[in-house]
């Protein structure tokens, strides 16, 4: 997605308590790192596999209260409109299949990850993020060369990088904010003078230390640029999309100015069809659902 051009000789100059730092500084307090629930890593690691055995994750989920208590409770919401109350996961299954089911289990487990953060509003944070991964997953569904779970995942996470900062360095990522207030410049340029890298450089640091596929990581690197890859990929293009149009929606975009600005190369990279910015209208009417998650 363009960012806003900007002078880094023309931002404030850090200081010492702002010194420039290594991305693996974040990861050193291990303590203060998201807390992701060993059923939805191994959700993660099998994303691709098609010979996973999800009766087995699925047995693990009920086993797991908390998070069985979320997905039943978003479930039986009015945004699933179903006739009747679902009282146990292996029901959520048959009516809703295991596809859907694990998106939930992903969502909430991330979002349950921490429970409070300096600085940050954590029901934004996600909420916003929500709407990343459904919009991911369903430009996904029309790309011939993204598996749409995958998608989502990625545009769920896409912003993980900012949340570590938040829980590692609190300090920093508010002097960031400050930073952009101040002089309009894209984030990207405020964590490089803050902090010599970009938070999307440490989301994919944080999701080596998780062992996650390297693919996750490398497409939440490079979903703000993707062609800055060394082999730009097709994931880090969905999710690059997926946030031109949530964007869009938050400023409420004149949908002419939408279609005319859409990424077309991006598209092109993701495996999306030529009339894709078409869809703009549609895609903007769409709303995740998940928010009783939070």
């Amino acid at each position: 997605m363009p960012q806003a051009s900007f002078s880094l000789g023309g931002l404030p100059q850090s200081t010492d308590e702002e010194e420039p730092m290594e991305v693996s500084e974040l990861l050193q307090q291990t303590h203060q790192l998201p807390n992701v629930p060993d059923v939805v890593r191994e959700l993660i690691q099998q994303l691709n596999n098609p010979k996973a055995d999800y009766s087995v994750i699925a047995d693990k989920i009920i086993h797991d209260q908390t998070l069985s208590l979320k997905v039943l409770r978003l479930v039986n919401s009015a945004h699933f409109g179903l006739s009747r109350k679902i009282t146990s996961i292996n029901e959520a299954i048959v009516l809703l299949g295991m596809t859907q089911l694990k998106t939930m289990v992903v969502a909430s487990g991330f979002a349950g990850s921490v429970k409070e953060v300096e600085g940050l509003d954590l029901k934004r944070f996600w909420s916003e993020s929500f709407e990343v991964a459904a919009l991911s997953k369903w430009f996904a569904a029309k790309s011939k060369d993204v598996d749409p779970d995958t998608a989502f995942t990625v545009g769920l996470i896409h912003n993980i990088g900012q949340l570590l900062l938040h829980l590692s360095k609190p300090k920093l990522a508010e002097a960031i904010v400050k930073l952009i207030d101040e002089t309009g410049c894209s984030r990207s340029a405020a964590e490089m003078e803050r902090l010599n890298f970009t938070t999307a450089e440490a989301g994919q640091a944080l999701l080596k230390y998780w062992q996650f596929p390297t693919s996750l990581g490398e497409a939440v690197r490079y979903h703000k640029q993707p062609f800055a890859a060394e082999t730009p990929n097709s994931l880090s293009a969905i999710v690059n999309i997926a946030c031109y149009i949530n964007t869009c929606i938050q400023h409420n975009q004149p949908i002419d100015d939408v279609i005319t600005q859409f990424p077309t190369a991006v598209a092109e990279l993701a495996g999306l069809p030529d009339d894709i910015a078409e869809t703009s209208e549609e895609a903007m009417q769409l709303r995740s659902g998940l928010d009783e998650l939070l």
